[in-house]
Formats: C-alpha cells, sequence, structure tokens
C-alpha cells in the first residue's frame, strides 16, 4: 500500500491532471469556464475572493521553495535549520490564515447565501468544496503542529517529491512522517484528479490581455 500511494499514485494523478486538461481544453473548450456566480453574489465576494487568491499565491510559492529548493542549497547560502523555520512560519502562517479564512467565506457564501447558489452549485462542486476544505484543512493542522519544528519536512517530503519528477520515487522516505502530513499528500492527488473536470481549469487561463485593452464603455439605458 505504501509503495501504490507514494510510488504509483502520484503519477496517476499527475496524468489525470495532465491529460485530463488538455483533452478538456481541445474536446470541451466551450465548457472551459469559472462557472462565474458573480451575479447571484457580489457583495460577499468583497473580502472573500481576495483573501483566499492572496493566501492561495503565498501557500503555492512557499510551497515551491520548501519542496523543489534542496536543504543543503540553504544551508549554503547562510541559512541554518533554526533560522529557515523561523522564516517559513512568518511567511506559513498568514498564508494559512488568509487560505483557509478565505475558504471559509467561500464556503458560506456557496452553501448558505442564498437559495439561488444552492441551485447553481453542482455534485462536482460540492466534492470539490469538501476535497479543497481537507487539503488546506490539513495544510494548516500540519503547519500549526509543527511550530515547535519537531519535523523536517525538507528531509522526507520534499526529497521524496523531487525523486517522483526524477522518475525515481523513493517512497522510503514518506515511513515515518506524520500522519496529518501522508493525509495531506493525499488530498493534493485527489486535488489534482479532479482538477480538470471542475472550476479550477480557469488559474491556467489568466487574461494577460486584460492588463493591456481598452476600456469598456457602459452606459445607463
Amino acid at each position: 500500500m505504501n509503495e501504490f500511494m507514494y510510488g504509483i499514485m502520484p503519477y496517476i494523478a499527475l496524468t489525470i491532471f495532465v491529460g485530463g486538461t488538455i483533452f478538456r481544453y481541445t474536446v470541451y473548450e466551450r465548457n472551459w469556464t469559472t462557472k462565474s456566480s458573480e451575479f447571484l453574489s457580489k457583495r460577499d465576494l468583497k473580502w472573500a475572493n481576495p483573501l483566499f487568491h492572496i493566501g492561495l499565491l503565498m501557500a503555492f510559492g512557499g510551497h515551491c521553495i520548501g519542496i523543489l529548493v534542496p536543504k543543503f542549497v540553504t544551508e549554503a547560502a547562510g541559512t541554518d535549520e533554526h533560522m529557515y523555520h523561523l522564516v517559513s512560519l512568518a511567511g506559513g502562517l498568514p498564508a494559512a490564515v488568509l487560505f483557509l479564512g478565505g475558504f471559509l467565506l467561500l464556503l458560506k457564501r456557496r452553501f448558505a447565501a442564498s437559495e439561488r447558489m444552492a441551485v447553481n452549485t453542482s455534485n462536482m462542486d460540492r466534492l470539490l468544496y469538501l476535497v479543497l476544505f481537507l487539503t488546506i484543512l490539513s495544510g494548516t493542522i500540519g503547519t500549526v503542529s509543527n511550530i515547535p519544528g519537531g519535523f523536517d519536512y525538507r528531509e522526507s517530503i520534499s526529497p521524496w517529491f523531487r525523486s517522483l519528477l526524477l522518475m525515481q520515487p523513493d517512497v522510503r522516505l514518506m515511513d515515518n512522517v506524520p500522519l496529518v502530513f501522508q493525509f495531506h499528500m493525499l488530498m493534493w492527488m485527489l486535488t489534482a484528479i479532479l482538477f480538470p473536470f471542475t472550476r479550477l481549469v480557469h488559474c491556467l487561463s489568466f487574461p494577460f490581455e486584460y492588463l493591456f485593452r481598452s476600456n469598456i464603455i457602459y452606459r445607463k439605458k
């Protein structure tokens, strides 16, 4: 089971993530959308939307640094383990608060704001919200529980993930990883599997031309 979870499952998730996304874009391009519900409920997006996306960008950046940058690189740059841990907490805790807080506000808006929102929420949306909630919550719990610094993920999770990218998965690195972090690994894999079939695909379609286009003029009727 350990071999499957950490040596096979990640490749299944990444294959569905890449292949499913390409398939959806090429075959069902007209369905490539966020299914925006802003016209149904706009006021409660004022804080929820920016908090969630700022927290997301902070968490994504922190994960990229923590996972892709080997430990010996930061040590060679003069940053010992204690200093690195303090810096990661300084960025990780605010990111967790913004990410989870913004998501809870979006969750409240989606399921408790109005009947119109409930009617326009599909079963796939419900599954996505559940998986995202468990993913963000487990990451937050892992960050908070590791404030004392008892677990060094850069000696287990990080090299394991890099071994996946090198197509030489070393599942032994995950043997003594705390349960909450193992659960977090499972949830990101499920998120990757769901990605091509949900509204999450919109993050790949950032409209760069939006920054340079002419203003759209709206006139009152």
